[in-house]
């Protein structure tokens, strides 16, 4: 019973707090975590409240990847994988969650750890922070599958193939340089970093933010035509919601923006 090792707390400004918490373990998941993981994204995304997501870890570590000791209860030949093939949100939650993430990963960030931070919107590093994607030292290739997508995406093919061929670390200054972490801040100090960061996203519009991270991750996958469909339909959208004319009305009022997401 270790699901009581993923905890959310919701924040009255509407930032969520996601905590991988089994320093213990240096936050190994078992499917039991994994699977609270999962639901409590889902609560998240179904939550209007919440605005922003922040997805960290405890004890000076994010998640040291797959717990070994529960993986081997289940013997490779006759273990399945987590879910079917089209059910993005239980591969990629954090891709599927409508709401911006953001990963403050301190520590190791190793396997299953690493595609977590592969899955978020935006990575606050701390020094001490190294993502390492270390399937092929298991016989495995990235569990959800964002190491051989999303993370070629990210920091391009060679790059990517060079960290999955080998399983080697890929450390703090290394990860800023190439962009796959966009801040460095120090442990003691990372959660502020995170939260100061989701609240420039809180002036936002929700209605917007939902459709530019579908646009976005979409995008990766769709051909120009098919994109510029889906943009002109998200633009179609905006045009008729709430959140932009209470965005034109504030700015010509010269106030704040009290945007509802409708």
């Amino acid at each position: 019973m270790t699901a009581h090792h993923i905890k959310l707390a919701k924040e009255d400004d509407g930032i969520a707090i996601l905590t991988i918490d089994r320093p213990e373990k240096r936050g190994a998941m078992t499917f039991a975590m994994l699977y609270a993981f999962i639901e409590k994204v889902r609560e998240v995304s179904a939550d209007d409240a919440v605005r922003v997501l922040i997805v960290t870890g405890s004890g000076g570590s994010f998640c040291a990847g797959t717990d070994l000791a529960d993986l081997s209860t289940k013997p490779g030949e006759t273990r399945g994988v987590r879910g079917e093939a089209h059910e993005g949100d239980v591969w990629w939650p954090l891709v599927s969650c409508p709401k911006p993430v953001i990963g403050a990963i301190d520590g190791n960030a190793v396997g299953m750890g690493a595609e977590f931070s592969s899955q978020c919107d935006v990575r606050i590093i701390t020094p001490r922070t190294r993502f390492a994607w270390n399937f092929a030292h298991r016989g495995l290739v990235p569990d959800t599958g964002a190491g051989s997508w999303l993370l070629p995406r990210i920091i391009g093919p060679s790059r990517a193939l060079r960290l999955l061929y080998s399983g080697a670390f890929l450390e703090a200054e290394e990860a800023l340089a190439i962009g796959y972490a966009n801040a460095i801040a120090e442990p003691g100090t990372l959660l502020d970093a995170a939260r100061a960061e989701a609240r420039r996203y809180l002036a936002s519009s929700p209605f917007s933010i939902r459709r530019m991270k579908e646009l976005v991750w979409k995008g990766l996958e769709r051909d120009v035509a098919d994109h510029m469909q889906a943009h002109v339909t998200a633009l179609s959208a905006c045009f008729k919601s709430a959140d932009h004319k209470e965005g034109v009305a504030s700015f010509l009022e010269k106030r704040p923006a009290k945007f509802t997401g409708k």
